[in-house]
């Protein structure tokens, strides 16, 4: 049996029509694209392009574009970045929900140790974040909000541009991590009203080591990465040209299939939850109004990790939470926002589908899941 990979949430296979894309940036044009000779300029054409081209895809101006390494360095160069400039007008105060990415929380907690001021906005048991409770948090100190678009362990979509629009009154910066948005729904920063907004190529299936910072022009954000005059001054560091290409050809596909995607994985859900349906203790979080490609599960009794682990033997491949804390034995920081105890949190797997599943392959690893939920639960 081929392995049947469900954590598309952590990453993406890299699609061999970007990949194409981005080799001759590899071989042929390897230039420093900041270099002034021919080489140079040949590399620095793939990026400009490759500006243009995701500036136009997330209607924005070329010169708001920056490239990262992606959705943990905007994370933190947003956070970081946008504290430290709004500190300089008097403002040390930032807010962040409660189920943010590790990458925006350890940026929070720097902060702290710091000497900023840090709110945490609670969830309720859907995951969700009311604009009344960052109304009640905003005061004449805070400089920041951020709250993530989409949740990497749930799916839960937030109401983005109403609490942009909350913190805009208070006369803060609002920040959103879009790195799971991005997938699987269009991104309009200017509808969306966001001053900083990331995302993170390998998770629309472009390269690992890749990202966005979209910044609004006039918005203050302090460098985080220097040594060089590289994105206008504000991040060093050679540009990866490679990857580059290849994340705007990856953001104008998924564009251009997400319809057709999104329709594809609605039914690959639909089908996975049918195969899983009647298990005793079964909980599902993710729901209507959800991103349909992430969902956590719980099954009472049975520890988190130790599906995963059994499922992995058994050929397929889902998580324990976010990719970047599953090597953790903390349970989920996320599903005790939304009120579940430690115990019942450390019960949670998350499975997320993609555009290259198959409904054979969600109808075996449902088959799979319900065998393995009872030999533990006899063992």
């Amino acid at each position: 049996m081929e392995r049947i990979y469900l954590d598309h949430a952590a990453t993406t296979p890299l699609d061999k029509e970007i990949l194409d894309k981005m080799l001759p940036y590899l071989t042929d044009c390897y230039g420093n694209a900041d270099s002034p000779h021919a080489f140079g300029r040949k590399a620095m054409g793939g990026v400009d392009s490759a500006r243009d081209k995701i500036a136009d895809l997330l209607n924005a101006k070329p010169n708001e574009v920056y490239f990262t390494s992606g959705g943990t360095e905007s994370d933190n160069w947003a956070i970081i970045g946008g504290a430290y400039a709004a500190k300089e007008r008097g403002r040390d105060h930032i807010i962040l929900s409660a189920i943010e990415h590790h990458a925006a929380l350890a940026a929070a907690e720097k902060l702290q140790k710091e000497g900023f001021s840090v709110d945490y906005l609670p969830v309720d048991r859907t995951g969700r974040i009311s604009a009344d409770s960052l109304r009640a948090r905003m005061t004449e100190r805070t400089g920041l909000v951020a709250v993530m678009a989409v949740n990497n362990e749930t799916g839960a979509l937030q109401p983005i541009k109403e609490l942009a629009n909350i913190a805009h009154e208070a006369g803060a910066v609002f920040f959103t991590d879009a790195v799971q948005a991005a997938p699987h729904m269009a991104l309009d920063v200017k509808a969306l009203g966001v001053d900083m907004l990331a995302i993170s190529a390998h998770k629309f299936y472009g390269p690992k080591g890749c990202g966005v910072l979209y910044i609004k022009s006039g918005v203050k954000v302090k460098p985080l990465v220097v040594g060089g005059e590289q994105e206008r001054g504000l991040r060093g560091g050679t540009t990866n040209v490679a990857a580059v290409v290849g994340m705007a050809a990856a953001l104008e596909k998924n564009v251009r299939t997400m319809s057709a995607n999104n329709e594809k994985i609605a039914t690959l859900r639909q089908v996975f939850l049918e195969g899983i349906s009647g298990v005793d203790g079964l909980r599902v979080y993710g729901g209507a109004g959800d991103v349909s490609a992430v969902l956590s599960l719980r099954f009472l009794g049975v520890s988190g990790v130790d599906l995963v682990y059994n499922l992995d033997l058994a050929g397929v491949s889902v998580s324990a939470g976010a990719a970047c804390a599953s090597a953790s034995v903390k349970p989920s920081h996320v599903m005790m926002a939304m009120g579940l105890t430690e115990k019942e949190a450390r019960e949670c797997i998350r499975v997320s589908f993609g555009k290259d599943n198959t409904e054979e392959e969600v109808r075996e690893a449902a088959a799979l899941l319900k065998e393995i939920v009872e030999k533990l639960r006899k063992s």
